[in-house]
Order: C-alpha cells, then structure tokens, then sequence
C-alpha cells in the first residue's frame, strides 16, 4: 500500500472593518463596514515521523490565531497587501504568512458566515 496522504485543518475568526472604494458605487459595501470572518487553513501530506502526524496542530492552531489577530478589531484597508480587503485577498494574505511555516499549506478559506459569503484558494 502506498503512504496515505491527509489534510488536517484548523480554524481561526476575527472581526474586522473595511470599504472598496474601488467598487461599484451606491453599494452598501462601499461605505465602511465590519464583519465577522471565520479563516481555515489546511495542510497536506504524508504523516511524518517521530510521531506520525503531517504536523502539529498546536503550532498550525497558534500561527493561524497569530495572524488573524493582527486583521482582528482593525481597519482590513489599513494592512499592506489588504488595500483591497476582498476574500481573495484576505486568502492570499493568510497563505502568504503560513506558507513559511507550514510548507504543505494546501487550501486557505476565508467566510464571513452571518452572510453565507466565502471564498477558498488552493496554495500550491
């Protein structure tokens, strides 16, 4: 039999304030608003030796918070990179601050549940 392959996946949520200003106007979402955000990252691989996991769920669990706290209670506009503050960005801003770390980061998900809004990017 072949090694397995698994995804372990944690969970993160922040709350945080943004605008598009580059949007289309007379909507609701150019003026500045907040939302509550929900943030999965998923790692993939082949468990890894001494103790048979694709890696450590305290440390994924513990990066993933770190960098949601720096988006948490904010201005999304005021971060480089999240000029722009869409899902697709804010995916992309994750992946890019856990790539390092977690090299098999495999699937970031970004959700504003309340709304039923998300967005998922697969990281290569």
């Amino acid at each position: 039999m072949s090694q397995p392959v698994f995804e372990i996946t944690k969970a993160a949520t922040f709350d945080a304030a943004h605008y598009f200003e580059d949007g289309p106007q007379n909507r609701p979402y150019s003026r500045l608003h907040g939302h509550s955000f929900k943030v999965e990252a998923t790692v993939r691989g082949q468990a890894q030796e001494p103790v048979g996991w694709v890696a450590d769920l305290a440390d994924l669990d513990g990066a993933l918070k770190a960098v949601a706290a720096e988006l948490d209670h904010g201005l999304l506009n005021e971060k480089p990179g999240l000029e722009r503050p869409t899902l697709e960005h804010i995916c992309i801003y994750f992946a890019e601050r856990l790539k390092p770390q977690f090299p098999g980061l495999s699937r970031i998900v970004v959700s504003r549940p309340t709304i039923g809004e998300s967005c998922a990017m697969a990281v290569a």
